[in-house]
């Protein structure tokens, strides 16, 4: 079994509201210096049998065709080892 990760994020282009008040909140909350938050997504797919390229790059284009917006986000994908372990 593989473990792929997508993480998805707005382009830094974009303006993030939630992750300001966040920063925000943080500051409020007594959390010091602070510089910025940005706030994304992130998807665990867990996939049967082996991750070769084939699938691999499938997943890749699930994540930009799917998974994220493509104007406005950026989506990057992580294969995670048994061990929780970026490959």
């Amino acid at each position: 079994m593989a473990r792929v990760v997508v993480d998805v994020m707005l382009k830094p282009e974009i303006l993030d509201p939630q992750g300001r008040a966040v920063a925000g909140a943080l500051a409020r909350l007594g959390l010091s210096g602070v510089a910025d938050v940005r706030q994304g997504k992130r998807f665990e797919i867990d996939l049967e049998g082996d991750l070769d390229l084939e699938r691999l790059d499938k997943v890749n284009h699930l994540a930009e065709e799917l998974l994220s917006n493509p104007v406005i986000e950026d989506a990057q994908v992580h294969v995670i080892d048994e061990g929780g372990v970026e490959k």
